[in-house]
This record gives structure tokens, C-alpha cells and sequence, in this order.
């Protein structure tokens, strides 16, 4: 299995980043007031056989770059019980870097956190 000890590490970096384990589903999910960034789990006895098996990251995304993404990477799918157009699964024992993975989870963490109120915000950014 992969470390993933630096991914937890820069997830919970994250101004206001929590983590909880749901224990129903077998996800690590990492949220900002409550909303989820990112989620953490290793699918198995699924009908798409490209999930499992493989420990991944679901992630939110712009459905374009989105698009693009999963034309570049094989590793990178439809979210994995996700919104597939908004979210990918990014499989973490892959052949995506580790930095495009570092730069996907920024991102889905500043779009979770664009969704906030403007006093979260501004809290989350050290303004308030």
C-alpha cells in the first residue's frame, strides 16, 4: 500500500481542515466546516473493476479541467461515489505525481471553501 502519510499531513495543513473516519464506508474524509474536500478509501467487489482494489483520493474538480485530466491520466476516474462530472478519484497507487495530486487536493479545497460564507472565509484565511 502506499504511504500516505504526506497526503493526510497537507490535507490537515489546510486552514480549518478536520478528519473523521466513516467507519459504514471505509473512508478517511477530510472536510473544511463540515463540507468534504477529500476522501481517502480502497474499493473492493465493485462492477467497475478500475476501482478496485486501489487505495484513492475523490477530489473536486472543475468538470472541464476534470475532462482533461482523465484524458491525460489513466489513474485519474470518475469520482468514486461521488458527482462524476464535479469529482474525480485519483488512484493514489498510480502513476500520478505526487506534486498533481498535492495541486489537485489545493484545489478542491479552495472550491469547497469558495462555497463558504464570506465571514468563513475570511476566518479560514486568517482575516476574521
Amino acid at each position: 500500500m502506499t504511504d500516505l502519510n504526506w497526503l493526510d499531513q497537507y490535507l490537515l495543513s489546510l486552514s480549518g481542515a478536520e478528519h473523521d473516519f466513516k467507519v459504514e464506508w471505509g473512508w478517511d474524509r477530510y472536510m473544511v466546516r463540515g463540507k468534504l474536500f477529500a476522501a481517502i478509501c480502497r474499493p473492493t467487489g465493485m462492477k467497475d473493476e478500475r476501482y478496485n482494489g486501489h487505495t484513492l483520493v475523490n477530489l473536486k474538480c472543475d468538470p472541464r479541467r476534470s475532462e482533461l485530466l482523465r484524458a491525460e491520466f489513466p489513474h485519474i476516474l470518475p469520482g468514486f461515489y461521488c458527482d462524476k462530472k464535479a469529482w474525480n478519484a485519483v488512484l493514489l497507487d498510480g502513476e500520478v505525481p505526487d506534486d498533481l495530486v498535492q495541486e489537485l487536493c489545493g484545489d478542491s479545497y479552495r472550491l469547497i471553501v469558495e462555497k463558504l460564507p464570506k465571514y468563513v472565509q475570511k476566518e479560514l484565511a486568517g482575516e476574521g
